[in-house]
């Protein structure tokens, strides 16, 4: 199953070094790995990560192009997807993203960096539904998660999966967009159970 193509915050916080370079190929278990176009899976994804981060990244390669604060990578991701690092003033202070952007959208950029500036400006870090959920597919580790195969219904092959645990039942696998809200919670770091919806943000 191919992503929504809406923008998506996949990590709650600040990401580590060890995160983010977990982050960068999240997607590395899909189906047909090496088939078809990728950049739907990647395009519009971003996360904060730490000013060294940053820094190290601009310092791996000469910079794609600088624009501002926000410089694009050199090597794409996939097609013509690649990094764009993003130094934003929110709040009166800085703070960095990375996001993988299209380049052969031209406002691509733009409406990432201003998307990103409205999702961190909200008075309460509530986090949506899909977030919850992109940032459990995010923190999983590869041996519990996965895409659905042929021993799914025909509806649900190629959607993503997770591990959960039923008790004496054992592990089970579940569709990752089927996971109910007390399941979530259990899946979610302790930190992040009390954030609340946009709603009563």
């Amino acid at each position: 199953m191919i992503p929504s193509p809406a923008i998506a915050n996949i990590f709650q916080g600040v990401a580590s070094r060890q995160q983010m370079f977990r982050m960068f190929d999240r997607h590395a278990q899909r189906p047909n790995r090496w088939d078809g176009d990728a950049a739907p899976f990647y395009a519009d994804e971003w996360f904060e990560i730490g000013e060294t981060e940053h820094d190290y990244m601009f310092e791996i390669l000469p910079p794609l192009w600088i624009r501002g604060s926000m410089f694009a990578m050199r090597e794409y991701m996939t097609g013509s997807v690649t990094s764009v690092l993003f130094a934003l003033r929110i709040d009166e202070a800085i703070r960095y993203f990375h996001g993988y952007c299209d380049l052969s959208g031209k406002a691509s950029v733009e409406t990432m960096h201003v998307a990103i500036i409205e999702r961190e400006s909200r008075p309460v870090r509530a986090m949506t539904r899909q977030e919850r959920l992109e940032h459990i597919w995010s923190t999983t580790a590869d041996d519990y998660r996965g895409y659905a195969g042929d021993k799914w219904p025909q509806s649900a092959r190629g959607k993503r999966t997770v591990v959960l645990y039923g008790g004496n039942e054992g592990t089970f696998l579940k569709l990752l967009e089927e996971l109910t809200d007390g399941e979530i919670a259990v899946k979610l770091p302790v930190h992040l159970h009390r954030l609340p919806s946009p709603i009563a943000a």
